[in-house]
């Protein structure tokens, strides 16, 4: 059974407003602790080693180390993502969402059912093979759009848990 990286007991003692002098959980990897940086109106995380900026009026704090910025919203306990209201996945795009996982791989697989390959050709497998590859590779684009729009780094979190397991292994 593999061994669960903890979070740290000193973030039970997190300040209620952002502010440099105070220490907050990362919101990116989820384990370490972002604290200001000296000589700088900057936070950084010492396990992720992520750089962040912050407006400290309206309690937001930007990641400025990428080329698309990830924001997020202190609200006193935990990190939100900077999401704006008018922004908000309604029905509507889920639907698509659904209809572009459904509807390519639904029509692959009719048309090889329709017109259905030779009997006995080394190829009669592909259509089916086809509608299967096109049902995930349109679930892995919803998925990846669902994820950028929420903001979670799954890559920098599952490096920094691995980073996690392999130090307490050792």
């Amino acid at each position: 059974m593999p061994i669960l990286p903890q979070p740290h007991p000193e973030l039970n003692q997190i300040p209620h407003h952002l502010h440099y002098d105070g220490a907050y959980p990362c919101p990116i990897c989820l384990w370490g602790r972002i604290s200001g940086l000296a000589m700088m109106d900057a936070f950084g995380c010492y396990l992720c080693r992520h750089i962040f900026t912050a407006n400290l009026e309206t309690q937001i704090l930007m990641m400025a180390d990428q080329e698309r910025p990830l924001s997020w919203h202190w609200n006193g306990k935990r990190w939100q993502g900077g999401h704006r209201p008018d922004t908000e996945l309604g029905w509507g795009i889920w639907l698509a969402a659904f209809a572009l996982i459904l509807l390519p791989p639904t029509l692959i697989w009719l048309g090889g059912r329709i017109f259905p390959p030779l009997p006995g050709s080394p190829l009669s497998w592909f259509p089916d093979f086809w509608a299967v590859s096109a049902f995930f590779g349109h679930l892995t684009i919803v998925i990846w759009l669902v994820v950028e729009y929420y903001q979670f780094p799954l890559l920098v979190f599952f490096r920094v848990w691995r980073r996690r397991l392999w130090s307490e292994v050792r």
